[in-house]
């Protein structure tokens, strides 16, 4: 991270945050609030440190509006991004470390990875281009493909396709696929849901599984084409 050798491990952690929230943003921009709950922080420590980024010219912040990372400030977010991603992958693959474990020691290690270490990891993994929760890792010159994709829990029953992607933020979801045999790349079938925010039940394999909301909700998907199409046809 030769560029950023002055950006502390707090900046480089606010930067990436706002990389992930303004991804998801419809307009690309991120509040202070949003920022601070994600970061756990009061909105005035978030605040603050908008301001730094600012002065830095890794951000823009317009009052009242949010935030926005500069096209340095993206850059940056990114490296961190890449040393995440690859470090939870190494972690997960070369040491057994279950994947529920790993955001935690890629949260501390991301910040001091070498370039060169990172060169090595990357080559020793067969320069992979996703993690072990389904996430893109970035190219070493800050490339990322990140296509879209729907939350399971909005899908109707018949609706088929392929579990790729979860947010490793939450332990406990995870731990409760692994239990199960579920992970990205894994394809499914919905089979039934209940009403008022009731469970998806999916089948993966053989076996139907009862998803929560709030877990059909994190779990991203790709719908097979035909469905795509139907769905898309429904929805004109």
């Amino acid at each position: 991270m030769a560029k950023w050798d002055e950006a502390s491990a707090a900046v480089e952690d606010y930067v990436k945050s706002i990389y992930v929230l303004q991804s998801r943003a419809e307009d690309g921009t991120v509040t202070t609030t949003a920022l601070a709950e994600r970061m756990g922080v009061t909105p005035g420590s978030a605040s603050a440190m908008v301001r730094r980024l600012a002065e830095q010219g890794l951000a823009r912040h317009e009052r009242y509006r949010g935030v926005q990372l500069t096209a340095e400030g993206e850059r940056l977010a990114l490296e961190v991004l890449r040393h995440h991603r690859l470090l939870e992958l190494y972690l997960v693959e070369k040491l057994g470390i279950p994947w529920d474990k790993v955001h935690a020691e890629a949260e501390v290690l991301e910040h001091v990875l070498s370039d060169e270490l990172e060169e090595a990891i990357a080559r020793k993994l067969g320069h992979p281009t996703h993690d072990p929760h389904g996430d893109p890792i970035p190219t070493p010159d800050g490339h990322i493909d990140e296509p879209p994709t729907l939350s399971l829990e909005r899908l109707e029953p018949g609706a088929r396709g392929r579990f790729v992607r979860i947010s490793d933020s939450d332990p406990a979801m995870l731990r409760y696929l692994a239990e199960r045999g579920i992970k990205p790349g894994d394809e499914f079938e919905v089979v039934d849901r209940q009403p008022f925010g009731g469970p998806l039940f999916v089948r993966f394999g053989s076996t139907v599984h009862a998803l929560g909301g709030d877990l059909a909700r994190s779990m991203r998907v790709l719908l097979h084409r035909a469905d795509a199409q139907s769905r898309n046809e429904v929805s004109d």
